[in-house]
């Protein structure tokens, strides 16, 4: 798994804005990619300031699309639902739609890993969520996230990435 972490690092810096979406869509649906996004935001702000809002845009847009396509996945059915989250999960999950309705999708995107955010992604599709409401909790959770970690790497630049090499495994 390190190797192909590695691998998305390396194509995402090389694309530049395109690179970062495709990571954002690859991590927001079928595979985590833990903070590889973040991480790659930070950078790519730090070394090209003048990007700053088409890097944060590209990480929002490629979330966005990512969780649609988990999202179409859960308005599909169960099955996948059921194979991949316990029932337990699955129904705890639930309750917290029944209670919070659309936060319980907002709230998670905006949290950094490992807070659990896909089961949401998929139950909002399941739990019959509007296709504008689910995008509109995502781009304000997502966009919350990424711009304002954007805006941080912008005002803080170098000393950002100092603080993940000395901090970034834990």
């Amino acid at each position: 798994m390190r190797k192909f972490v590695d691998w998305v690092q390396a194509l995402a810096l090389g694309l530049g804005a395109p690179g970062l979406f495709l990571a954002a869509v690859a991590d927001s649906s079928f595979i985590s990619l833990p903070e590889v996004v973040d991480i790659l935001l930070i950078f790519m702000v730090t070394e090209h300031k003048s990007r700053v809002l088409l890097y944060a845009a590209s990480a929002t847009l490629g979330s966005i699309v990512g969780c649609l396509a988990l999202y179409g996945v859960g308005r599909k059915g169960d099955q996948f639902i059921m194979r991949r989250f316990s029932a337990e999960r699955v129904e705890r999950a639930l309750g917290v739609f029944r209670r919070y309705g659309i936060m319980a999708v907002l709230i998670p995107s905006l949290l950094p890993p490992p807070a659990p955010f896909k089961i949401f992604v998929l139950l909002s599709g399941a739990a019959g969520i509007s296709t504008a409401r689910f995008v509109t909790a995502i781009v304000i959770g997502r966009g919350i996230r990424y711009f304002g970690e954007a805006a941080l790497a912008y005002y803080y630049g170098e000393r950002a990435l100092e603080f993940l090499r000395a901090n970034g495994r834990e």
